[in-house]
């Protein structure tokens, strides 16, 4: 049985059945399929095309940390590509999360390192040192990220998570994935869906 704080085995979607708010939005979406990463978040916020911020995370950055910047609404700059990757490798980081753009796309891939962004440019920043703060609360994908949040990535999405949180929200999630298995087993021998949703009437 997986620890509570393990997340390797649960899925954004099944925290989304019964938890509104940590979500980022759809549109930040992971560029390995089936990718999935969690640990601790390690923040970044970053404007325009500085990347200083960013060089300064990844030489404090430490195993098992997630990445998350906050890009202050930067649409055309890519903060992330084959250098940052190796980077980010290097120092055991095991994923990051982009309020914003990407390069070098083949490369990430050969590396097997789990990116979640909102798409790809040519137009990359520049290590200008104008400003930006390193762990701090930010936002990112219109949620509130502090350090040391939880970050949980995969395939349908990003959620962020309260430290405090986690374990009651893993049980739950653990136990609908559960349910889930049977819900399937019941569809595949012939039950509706209306027949395993519905509650049975109790006779008078």
């Amino acid at each position: 049985m997986p620890s509570t704080l393990d997340l390797r085995d649960i899925e954004t979607a099944t925290l989304g059945h019964f938890l509104e708010s940590g979500f980022m939005a759809p549109s930040i979406q992971g560029v390995l399929s089936n990718a999935r990463s969690f640990g601790p978040a390690l923040t970044v916020r970053m404007q325009g095309d500085d990347g200083a911020p960013l060089v300064e995370a990844l030489s404090e950055a430490k195993p098992g940390q997630v990445i998350v910047i906050d890009r202050c609404g930067d649409l055309r700059h890519a903060c992330w590509g084959a250098v940052t990757t190796a980077a980010a490798q290097a120092q055991g980081v095991v994923g990051t999360v982009i309020d914003g753009f990407m390069t070098d796309r083949s490369a990430i891939l050969a590396a097997d390192y789990p990116v979640w962004c909102r798409g790809r440019s040519p137009v990359t920043t520049k290590p200008r040192g104008l400003g930006g703060d390193v762990n701090v609360t930010v936002n990112c994908g219109g949620v509130a990220v502090r350090p040391g949040d939880v970050v949980l990535a995969d395939e349908s999405g990003v959620v962020v998570l309260d430290p405090a949180q986690v374990a009651g929200h893993v049980a739950r999630a653990r136990q609908l994935q559960a349910d889930e298995i049977t819900v399937l087993a019941r569809l595949k021998a012939g039950e509706t869906l209306a027949e395993i949703t519905h509650k049975t009437k109790q006779p008078a």
